[in-house]
């Protein structure tokens, strides 16, 4: 299959919007936009998650016997903190931390876009393995509340 022609405006058009995605400026906005809508997932996730063990899990984790009683209170310690923590990074991969210096020099603002887009970046990537790995501590730790022998 030959591919496909484009018109002279059309190239045109695409080089713009690419130098455009280039810019620091708008890679800062569009990280900052991402780490926004998985903060308000990861907050969501663990207000169902808490809801769903409450409403599912067994409601007497002292019919468990004393190993799987105490990993389904790790588990659920661990995934609980660990969502909170995800959602904190989320959180300040969106506002960044109170009293950053606003810089008027062009270089040092350029600069500052480009190091803080790494940082949201970094962040949002930490909050989502952290998250994955939370939000599979916390099903473990139902699954284990099902299926564990009762005292």
């Amino acid at each position: 299959m030959p591919p496909p022609r484009f018109t002279f405006e059309q190239l045109c058009d695409a080089e713009d919007r690419a130098q455009a995605m280039r810019d620091p400026h708008a890679q800062l906005r569009l990280a900052v936009h991402q780490a926004e809508g998985y903060r308000t997932f990861l907050s969501s996730l663990t207000g169902l998650l808490a809801a769903v063990f409450v409403l599912k899990g067994q409601e007497d984790l002292s019919k468990l016997s004393g190993c799987w009683r105490s990993a389904v209170i790790s588990l659920l310690i661990s995934g609980f903190a660990g969502l909170i923590t995800a959602t904190w990074l989320s959180v300040l991969a969106t506002h960044d931390r109170p009293g950053v210096e606003v810089y008027s020099e062009p270089n040092r603002l350029l600069s500052y876009e480009k190091r803080r887009t790494r940082t949201v970046w970094l962040q949002v990537e930490a909050a989502r393995w952290l998250g994955l790995v939370s939000v599979l501590a916390v099903a473990a730790a139902v699954i284990v509340t099902w299926l564990a022998p009762a005292k």
